[in-house]
């Protein structure tokens, strides 16, 4: 099989290359099946591919008009003046402390401090992007990208989505009809596995998933879990079927004849 490169979906160019479904009624791009379990759906909605609207500063602040303690708006503009006009006299002071203390180890800053605490995680975008990106995108800074897109070239051939089992309230809800899976750790789960329809049969969905794989053992899962829906045809599925997960090294952890689970644990 000729060497596949694969890539997290991290921004826009990324997301716009997601492959295209093998039935075009779906689309990976506006799909949230299994991010809204009563209302989500895979079906192409080119709408969502615009960018979300970002909000503006009037809305983005809800000012609370009953609170006698909350500074009007021309009060907390008069006070951040008045501190900017005070900001070289404290600088003065500053100063004057340092040099007062300087020489005495107590009160010097050491160049790295591992009790104070670090910058923020990197904030996931949900607006000014399209829907669906923003969704991708909710693990920014804490988890990591819920998506891969597998290239042949620079052709995307294989797609996949998977994250931790919190960010796909349908998966729960698929994992509640079968009290006896384990419950912890939780899982990491892989909701999508697609190749495009003139890749099939290549092997480049299975080398996707292994990937896949291996990126959530190192992400500190110790089992990965998917899960096919046997009601539909395959084109109309997001995760594949049991066979096909079989010859990824996953087993039956829930058998049914319409929502069974695949399991595997991670070493």
């Amino acid at each position: 099989m000729p060497d596949l490169r694969i890539v997290d979906v991290q921004d826009a160019a990324g997301f716009l290359s997601l492959p295209p479904c093998a039935d075009p009624r779906f689309d990976h791009r506006t799909c949230d099946y299994w991010e809204d379990a009563d209302r989500g759906s895979a079906v192409s909605r080119p709408a969502w591919l615009q960018p979300r609207p970002v909000a503006s500063e009037r809305s983005r602040t809800s000012p609370v008009v009953d609170n006698p303690f909350a500074a009007s708006r021309d009060t907390a503009a008069e006070l951040a003046a008045a501190l900017r006009a005070e900001e070289p006299i404290q600088q003065t002071m500053l100063l004057s402390a340092s040099d007062v203390l300087a020489g005495d180890d107590l009160f010097a800053t050491p160049a790295w401090n591992p009790f104070a605490p670090g910058p923020p995680p990197e904030r996931a975008r949900s607006a000014g992007v399209p829907r669906k990106l923003g969704l991708l995108d909710r693990g920014r800074g804490i988890f990591g990208s819920y998506a891969r897109v597998a290239y042949l070239v620079d052709e995307p051939v294989a797609f996949a989505q998977f994250g931790p089992l919190s960010a796909y309230p349908r998966a729960r809800h698929i994992r509640e009809l079968y009290p006896a899976l384990p419950v912890a750790p939780p899982p990491g789960v892989i909701t999508c596995i697609a190749t495009t329809a003139a890749a099939r049969g290549h092997g480049y969905a299975r080398a996707l998933v292994l990937d896949v794989c291996e990126e959530l053992g190192r992400r500190g899962f110790a089992a990965v879990e998917a899960y096919p829906d046997l009601t539909r045809p395959v084109n109309e599925t997001s995760a594949a079927r049991p066979d096909f997960w079989l010859g990824c090294g996953f087993s039956m952890a829930a058998s049914d004849d319409r929502y069974p689970v695949m399991r595997r644990e991670l070493d």
